[in-house]
């Protein structure tokens, strides 16, 4: 394998060029694939268009961005670590819970790796993190709305 070949195939080449912005949103599988083809028709014209990970309900979203995990992020947006253990260490934190948690926001593409001499470097090519959450009300709901009352 040459150097810039990530582990993961699906990984970008290490000189990859990333938009600015990350947009982590909570929509409808109906709505996120219609901003799916609108993001592809803007980028095919030229413009930036930012990269969506796009979760279909919203508690999915949270279990998966924890408060430990969102500092993982912050903390490599600012400064990218050199290797896993050195931002466990940054952190004051258990150097398996951050590989796990690493791994986990990998996964989804909200933190990328580089190889570089045996180590994994975690880094966040973004300058933004934009998390959206849509919560709509549910047919369900809609017989007990309190003016039904």
């Amino acid at each position: 394998m040459s150097k810039n070949t990530p582990d993961n195939p699906h990984e970008p080449p290490e000189d990859a060029e990333y938009p600015s912005t990350l947009r982590i949103t909570s929509k409808p599988f109906a709505d996120h694939k219609e901003s799916v083809l609108d993001r592809a028709e803007r980028w095919e014209q030229g413009e930036e268009v930012p990269h969506v990970v796009n979760f279909q309900d919203a508690s999915r979203l949270q279990r998966i961005l924890t408060s430990r995990r969102l500092e993982l992020v912050q903390s490599l947006m600012g400064s990218p670590a050199e290797s896993m253990r050195a931002l466990a260490d940054r952190l004051g934190r258990d150097v398996r819970q951050v590989h796990d948690d690493l791994q986990i926001l990998n996964e989804y593409r909200i933190v990328h790796f580089r190889e570089e001499g045996g180590a994994k470097k975690p880094h966040v090519p973004y300058d933004t993190v934009k998390i959206e959450v849509e919560l709509t009300k549910s047919l369900d709901d809609a017989s007990e709305s309190p003016a039904s009352a």
